[in-house]
């Protein structure tokens, strides 16, 4: 039986798995309600990447998401690590799930270098949002 629900990727995070830097959630009530309405699947890029949980913080430097992915930008942690790398193939995966699943739509985590997609957009936002894929910044 095939549902006529409609699909969405949606940050780990925001359903209040421990997926974020810390080893910590943050489940927000209106992504919730929204999540009701779809058929969805939640994900991690930094966790497709590689990078174990809890991870040291990191953020984008000499750009945005769009500059890391063009190679003009990197993201490197607080103690000065680069794992831009790790980063570009989380978005890939995350990319690789929305393309198989026909997926338009991603309900992201804000003030993420992954996922922010207002002020500084982060990697995977700024992949998303090159393939005409929505995103929602909670």
């Amino acid at each position: 039986m095939q549902s006529s629900m409609k699909k969405c990727l949606v940050s780990c995070c925001l359903t209040g798995l421990p997926t974020r830097y810390d080893g910590c959630s943050k489940p927000d009530s209106r992504c919730l309600q929204m999540l009701s309405e779809y058929h969805y699947i939640p994900v991690c890029p930094e966790q497709l990447g590689g990078l174990a949980t809890p991870r040291a913080a990191a953020e984008l430097v000499g750009g945005n998401g769009h500059d890391v992915l063009k190679g003009h930008a990197a993201v490197i942690t607080v103690t000065g690590f680069d794992v831009t790398p790790q980063f570009i193939a989380g978005a890939n995966h995350i990319l690789t799930i929305a393309r198989a699943q026909h997926i338009k739509l991603a309900m992201l985590k804000a003030k993420s270098p992954s996922c922010g997609s207002s002020g500084i957009i982060g990697v995977t936002a700024a992949l998303l949002l090159e393939h005409n894929i929505k995103v929602i910044e909670f």
